[in-house]
């Protein structure tokens, strides 16, 4: 007779997100690369997310901690990774992200972009483009980190125009300039540095770097999967496909090559957790959170049930189902947030969790605020909720 499976609640399955991902008071992390490693991923689309999203798990400090991280010490690094998205991981992680993901996007924008020059008919090709990247790399040893403006400048390969669609209804034309330095930041041969302005600014400069240590792709996607298992955890093949972007057969090859346990969930369905990872999770000190948009807790699942009534997707989501800035309570979504024009932090609250949970979400809006200081925050994806809090 086989052994029982163990059964995961909702209620464990919150205690573990507030553990985990570093968000309960007890739980948060020392260090920037921790509060990554955590959700193995923090995402970077939006530069203001990144920042916000780490500051929801760090014990103390502030902006210029991140920065220091990211631009000084480099333990912390953007890649264009997980369904293609930027991600910051920290600089340990890096290689297995890049083998597992990033190689294969890197492949497949190279190509698109030699497609390009071919129906443009202007003579452009791989060698020209080689050459193109080599006179970026030599313009960045000559100046040191620099804008894309300043490298077009600097490069005049990179004011070169291309048709794309030629005879077609999209037909365009348009700069190779930002197409070769984002091959370049793909290959790992460049990465981003200071931004123009303050920590919410996405103008960034670029730097030379060398291109990560190669890992077999396999033996990376196995480590990715395990962290994955470990910071997500229950949760299913699905889930895992939908948060790397891989396909279902390296999902799967991943999978087994974990190992994971089944656990039962408290709907009947089953899930995946780490190998021995079946302990009942403690339940930490009860605790609020204000997320930034596209945070990894909010978007680490293709279905987030636990943690998120269904009836306040609407208001909380756009309509390619990027989830705004959001109100936690002990690993549930309750709210909604946004920073109006004078800086004031607002909250709307969609469930009723009672007088603590008011106090607690209204403690860390308070602390939010002083953190963020005189910086203004928008994001990028705009919600329903969002919008109507800042009107």
């Amino acid at each position: 007779m086989s052994p029982s499976i163990p059964i995961v609640t909702t209620v464990e399955r919150r205690n573990r997100l507030g553990r985990r991902h570093r968000l309960a008071p007890s739980a948060h992390a020392a260090t920037v690369t921790e509060a990554a490693d955590a959700v193995v991923a923090l995402h970077a689309t939006d530069a203001a997310t990144l920042f916000l999203s780490a500051r929801a798990r760090l014990a103390e400090g502030g902006p210029a901690a991140i920065e220091q991280a990211l631009y000084e010490d480099v333990s912390l690094v953007r890649l264009l990774s997980m369904r293609r998205t930027l991600f910051a991981v920290s600089g340990e992680l890096a290689p297995y992200v890049d083998s597992s993901t990033a190689r294969a996007i890197a492949v497949k924008e190279r190509s698109t972009l030699l497609k390009h020059f071919g129906e443009d008919g202007q003579g452009l090709d791989a060698d020209w483009l080689a050459a193109a990247e080599s006179a970026v790399l030599d313009a960045l040893d000559t100046l040191g980190p620099s804008t894309g403006s300043q490298l077009s400048a600097a490069v005049p390969a990179l004011r070169q125009k291309i048709t794309v669609g030629r005879g077609k209804k999209y037909e365009a034309e348009t700069g190779v300039a930002t197409r070769v330095i984002r091959l370049l930041a793909a290959d790992g041969r460049i990465r981003r540095d200071r931004p123009r302005g303050s920590w919410t600014s996405s103008q960034f400069r670029w730097a030379h770097t060398e291109p990560w240590p190669a890992v077999p792709p396999a033996e990376a996607r196995t480590e990715i999967a395990r962290r994955w298992l470990h910071a997500y955890g229950p949760a299913t093949e699905a889930d895992l496909k939908w948060w790397t972007g891989w396909t279902l057969t390296d999902v799967r090859k991943a999978l087994a090559a974990v190992g994971p346990d089944q656990v039962l969930l408290d709907d009947g369905t089953t899930a995946l957790v780490a190998p021995g990872d079946t302990a009942p999770e403690p339940a930490p000190e009860p605790w609020a959170a204000l997320l930034p948009g596209l945070d990894p807790s909010g978007m680490g699942w293709a279905d987030r049930g636990f943690h998120l009534d269904p009836a306040h997707r609407p208001a909380l989501f756009d309509y390619a189902g990027n989830i705004g800035p959001t109100v936690w309570w002990n690993g549930e979504i309750i709210g909604g947030w946004a920073q109006r024009a004078d800086g004031e932090i607002v909250w709307r609250l969609l469930a009723d969790r009672g007088r603590a949970a008011e106090e607690g979400v209204a403690t860390e809006a308070a602390r939010l605020a002083r953190w963020v200081g005189e910086a203004r925050i928008t994001p990028r994806f705009r919600t329903p909720l969002e919008r109507e809090l800042v009107a």
